[in-house]
């Protein structure tokens, strides 16, 4: 990565999460393009830019910031309760790519799009999808016959977190799969030891033996297809 890329991604990350504040968003929010913060906040781009390039390149810092307006004003634009969370990550992304083609022009870099093709990377790719993915529906699959039972029984104790366990799920095997690809078996054991510390309160406070059980299941279950992936694609490969 070039001195120039380093540059411009720092000015990014600190105009846009470091030096703004909450209230400045909030305010965007609700006023968008009559926000006097969407001004400012562009003001902040242009006195880093301007100091990290040291007064260079000034034609990409005019590039990065009418860019960086319109893209902001698009997200405040089309903004809403259902698709902010996607809007932000798509903002991101945009801005990034603003900046990788910035830096193209300034100190051209081979395109190798041939990774795309690896035998590797797809084998990779692969795993992944699997142990989020298509392990999350394997496992409600398998999990179903006793979901109703558990509910019945947990019903006075709250509502959970909408998705919640299907993501801690997902986070969780990969994690595991990490720690197999890193050959740290270890980690893997401490994993399991602070999931376990962190539903103990709850297994203990009912002394419900269904949730119990379940809980069990589902956590061997999930380490399970996890360690199986890690070892399939190690296994694979190796024959690749």
């Amino acid at each position: 990565m070039s001195l120039i890329a380093l540059k411009l991604i720092l000015a990014h990350f600190l105009g846009d999460f470091a030096l703004q504040p909450s209230h400045w968003v909030a305010h965007k929010r609700t006023n968008r393009f009559r926000s006097k913060y969407l001004y400012w906040h562009m003001g902040v781009h242009l006195v880093l830019l301007l100091l990290l390039l040291q007064l260079q390149h000034l034609w990409a810092v005019a590039v990065i910031l009418v860019s960086h307006y319109l893209i902001d004003l698009g997200k405040l634009l089309l903004r809403n309760d259902r698709n902010h969370r996607w809007l932000f990550v798509i903002d991101q992304l945009l801005h990034l790519g603003v900046i990788a083609l910035v830096v193209y022009f300034i100190t051209p870099y081979p395109l190798n799009l041939g990774f795309l093709n690896s035998k590797t990377t797809l084998l990779l790719a692969t795993c992944i999808v699997f142990v989020t993915f298509v392990a999350a529906i394997l496992m409600k699959l398998f999990l179903t016959p006793y979901i109703k039972e558990i509910t019945e029984d947990d019903k006075d104790e709250g509502s959970a977190l909408k998705d919640a366990g299907k993501y801690i799920g997902m986070l969780e095997r990969l994690f595991v799969f990490g720690f197999i690809l890193g050959n740290q078996w270890a980690a893997i054991g401490l994993l399991i030891a602070a999931k376990s510390v962190f539903r103990f309160g709850d297994l203990n406070k009912g002394k419900n033996r269904k949730l119990t059980e379940y809980v069990l299941i589902g956590t061997l279950l999930s380490f399970g297809l996890a360690i199986l992936t890690g070892l399939g694609y190690n296994t694979l490969l190796r024959i690749l």
